[in-house]
C-alpha cells in the first residue's frame, strides 16, 4: 500500500509516517516510480508505535524493543545499559499507574451510564 493509504488506514499523518521511516520504526520499499510501498502488517506496527509514543516513550527506545511486539523470544538489545534499564522500568510503572487511573475513570463512567439508564428507563 502507499503512504497515504497508511495514513488513512492509521489516522497517521503522512508526515509522521515519514518520520518513523526515518527513525527505522517502519520500513517500506521503493516502487519504480520511487513511492513508498508498505507491507500489510505496517499497520499493526505504526498502530503499536503510536501507542507507545502516547505513553511517552522516545523513539529510541520504542526502536529497541520493536523485536518484543511481534516475539518475547525475538529481542535483541545490543546496547543495553543499566541507565536504558531503569528508563523501561520507570516507564513501565508510569503505564502501570496510566492503566490503573484508566480503568478507574472507565469504571466510573460505565457506573454513571448504568445509573442515567437506569433513570431513564424507569420514568
Amino acid at each position: 500500500m502507499r503512504i497515504g493509504e497508511l495514513s488513512q488506514r492509521t489516522d497517521t499523518p503522512v508526515r509522521l509516517l515519514r518520520y518513523y521511516e526515518e527513525q527505522e520504526l517502519i520500513h517500506s520499499d521503493r516502487l519504480p516510480n520511487g513511492y513508498r510501498d508498505y507491507e500489510d502488517y505496517v499497520v499493526d506496527r505504526v498502530l503499536q508505535v503510536r501507542g507507545l509514543l502516547d505513553v511517552g516513550l522516545p523513539t529510541r527506545i520504542i526502536k529497541q524493543i520493536l523485536p518484543c511486539l511481534n516475539s518475547s523470544r525475538a529481542i535483541h538489545l545490543p546496547y543495553v545499559t543499566p541507565e536504558m534499564i531503569a528508563t523501561l522500568e520507570h516507564e513501565r510503572d508510569r503505564m502501570a499507574e496510566k492503566i490503573e487511573c484508566l480503568t478507574k475513570n472507565h469504571r466510573a463512567i460505565n457506573g454513571y451510564l448504568e445509573a442515567v439508564s437506569h433513570e431513564i428507563r424507569t420514568s
